[in-house]
């Protein structure tokens, strides 16, 4: 079985790696661990020293964004080797939209399942804002697991 775990490393996509890594897999499961960050749009402004302000700040945006990407990744690699030793995880942490980069990531990967947390929001938010789990679910060529974060109740 193939597996594109998405995390951004918000409570709900832990709670997806904790449910991932409970599940009974299959013999020679593998597991891709993806973290899209979205970096600012590169301004044009008119001013050289402005650019150059800039062009460091959006470098080190990039080079931050990828070192939590990484660190995010690796926890998660850790918490399911604790608990399925004999899983192929692949890893990798890429700056896009989410949903795009996500579904590409399943699509060249041949995914038989996406694995995402829920974010939570309500139906408002989501009519504004969006769900790149419902985006997902509703595009995905494979099957699609939303996992929502329990009340530690």
């Amino acid at each position: 079985m193939k597996i594109v775990l998405a995390i951004d490393g918000s409570d709900f996509s832990k709670a997806a790696v904790k449910e991932l890594a409970k599940m009974p897999l299959p013999n020679n499961s593998e597991v891709s661990v993806i973290n899209v960050y979205e970096h600012p749009a590169m301004s044009t402004p008119e001013l050289v020293s402005t650019k150059f302000a800039l062009y460091n700040y959006y470098q080190d945006f990039i080079k931050n964004a990828q070192k939590i990407g990484e660190n995010i990744v690796s926890e998660a690699v850790k918490v399911l080797k604790e608990k399925n030793g004999s899983l192929t995880i692949t890893t990798s942490v890429v700056s896009g939209l989410p949903k795009k980069e996500i579904l590409e990531k399943a699509e060249s990967f041949d995914a038989d399942l996406i694995v995402v947390g829920s974010q939570g929001q309500g139906a408002f938010s989501r009519l504004l804002l969006g769900s790149v789990s419902q985006y997902l679910a509703t595009h995905a060529k494979c099957s699609v697991m939303i996992v929502k974060e329990k009340d530690e109740k």
